[in-house]
C-alpha cells in the first residue's frame, strides 16, 4: 500500500532498526518503546487487521509466529518470558493499519493485560 508507514519499512523505503526477517515477515524495534524490548512482527502481505485472516494468511501468521521461539531465543532479555498483542481497530490502540504483533518483555509484566 503505498501510503502504509510499514510496507514503506518493509521496502526499505523508510530505516528501521531489523532484527530479523525472511519471506514472510520482518521484526522491527519499536520507535516508542513500551518495555525494554519492544519488537514488532510486520507479516510482509498487507493486510489491515487480525480480522482480515483468510487461510492462507493464518498459515503465514503461524509459520511467522512457530519461528519466534528460535527468534526471541538470540535476545538474552527475552530469556524469562515475553508478551505478545495484537490491536484490532483505534479503540484498542491500532495506530497502524497494517497487521502486526507486538512482542515486549525485559521486565517483568505482572498479571495485568498492560
Amino acid at each position: 500500500m503505498d501510503n502504509c508507514i510499514f510496507c514503506k519499512i518493509i521496502a526499505g523505503d523508510i530505516p528501521s532498526d531489523r532484527v530479523y526477517e525472511d519471506e514472510d515477515m520482518i521484526i522491527i524495534r519499536d520507535i516508542n518503546p513500551q518495555a525494554p524490548v519492544h519488537l514488532l512482527l510486520i507479516p510482509k502481505e498487507h493486510y489491515a487487521d487480525i480480522t482480515c485472516l483468510n487461510a492462507e494468511r493464518a498459515a503465514t501468521l503461524g509459520r511467522c509466529l512457530n519461528k519466534l521461539q528460535d527468534i526471541v531465543g538470540n535476545i538474552p532479555q527475552l530469556k524469562d518470558g515475553f508478551r505478545l498483542i495484537n490491536n484490532k481497530g483505534e479503540f484498542a490502540g491500532q495506530t497502524v493499519g497494517h497487521m502486526h504483533v507486538h512482542i515486549l518483555g525485559g521486565t517483568a509484566m505482572g498479571e495485568g493485560l498492560l
